[in-house]
């Protein structure tokens, strides 16, 4: 076998973590993929063997994500509306002595807690509390003193605890619970959907200005529950296909058009029972892993075209905004067109523009 085989099974064998270190990091899957195949191509070109390999290749992957985080970060700031995760389907690295920590750090909560830590502080608590790596490889990867590492851990996780939701970790009952929620949205039961929705329910999208969302947000178990029961059964109408799916560890599903083309991504908060917020991802540039995408302005159309009838009232849609015969916001001029409603147009259920992170 050549020295070259060799480095690349060793480095194959490690994929799996790599990416799962670069994902967390950097909330994005096509962002940790090419973390990863930067790492291979300095791998690759190292003239020297390390004494650990899986210690170089992770520390090397946490340093090219910090600078990419770095950079990400300003971008973030002019983004369009809510910013959540591209979502992931599955995570890759599977350690059994370690699945709790690495359940839970893959969530679409913890990851949105993450972003509010520095970049620093994020390569420290998740090396450390997600994959136990030991002070001294940590501070080798992020350039920093062992000392100054341990409070870098506590100060992330003080910021992580304060803010981190408690959701139970039964998944057999989230399983049955999301059929239960799933099967209400097909058949449009807005009694059935108020049992398993909170009482502050809320539906929030990230569609980076690039498809249609739910305005600044939906809230409350009464709006969230009549527009799922009018929404579903419509697109379903249409199609359209709902796919049960988990969805960054949790439950969720994957909507598709009626060619099969990727709608957008659901995740389901569970708590107590009940379901407390429902993420949507739509922006068509955080789908492209998932599968071919579709147009999500069709979709709507043709979502909108099942809901009307002759003498029907206007009715609540993807933008979450009144709509009339025409498809046109209620209050909008003609002008205005669907995504430029004035001011006017604004509800009390719909909050300020909403970080989705859950307090």
């Amino acid at each position: 076998m050549s020295g070259s085989t060799s480095r690349a099974e060793e480095f194959e064998e490690l994929r799996p973590l790599l990416f799962s270190i670069a994902y967390r990091l950097l909330g994005r899957v096509s962002e940790a993929e090419d973390a990863v195949q930067e790492t291979w191509l300095r791998y690759e070109g190292s003239a020297t063997p390390p004494t650990s390999v899986k210690a170089f290749l992770s520390a090397v992957v946490t340093r090219i994500s910090i600078n990419v985080l770095r950079s990400a970060r300003v971008r973030r700031e002019e983004y369009a509306g809510p910013w959540f995760p591209e979502p992931l389907l599955s995570d890759p690295y599977q350690d059994p002595e370690r699945s709790a920590e690495l359940a839970d750090s893959v969530s679409m909560a913890a990851l949105l807690l993450l972003e509010r830590l520095t970049p620093l502080e994020r390569a420290v608590f998740v090396l450390r509390e997600v994959f136990g790596f030991d002070y001294r490889d940590i501070a080798s990867a992020v350039g920093r003193s062992e000392a100054a590492c341990r409070q870098l851990t506590v100060r992330a996780r003080r910021h992580m605890d304060a803010g981190r939701p408690r959701f139970e970790t039964d998944r057999r009952a989230h399983e049955e619970l999301a059929d239960r929620f799933f099967a209400a949205l097909r058949e449009g039961s807005v009694d059935r959907l108020r049992e398993l929705l909170a009482a502050d329910v809320r539906m929030v999208a990230d569609s980076g200005g690039k498809a249609p969302r739910w305005a600044q947000g939906i809230f409350g178990v009464d709006h969230v529950s009549r527009l799922l029961a009018t929404l579903l059964p419509a697109f379903s109408r249409t199609g359209g296909l709902v796919e049960p799916h988990r969805v960054n560890g949790q439950q969720g599903a994957i909507f598709r058009d009626r060619t099969g083309n990727v709608v957008n991504t659901w995740a389901l908060d569970i708590r107590n029972g009940q379901i407390e917020t429902i993420r949507t991802v739509s922006n068509p540039d955080k789908l492209a892993h998932v599968g071919p995408v579709a147009d999500g302005w069709a979709v709507l159309r043709e979502t909108q075209a099942a809901q009307r009838a002759p003498g029907r009232r206007a009715e609540r849609t993807f933008t979450g905004m009144p709509r009339n015969q025409e498809g046109q916001p209620a209050c909008a001029s003609p002008s205005s067109g669907p995504t430029a409603p004035p001011a006017a147009c604004s509800r009390a259920r719909h909050s300020p523009p909403d970080t989705g992170s859950r307090p």
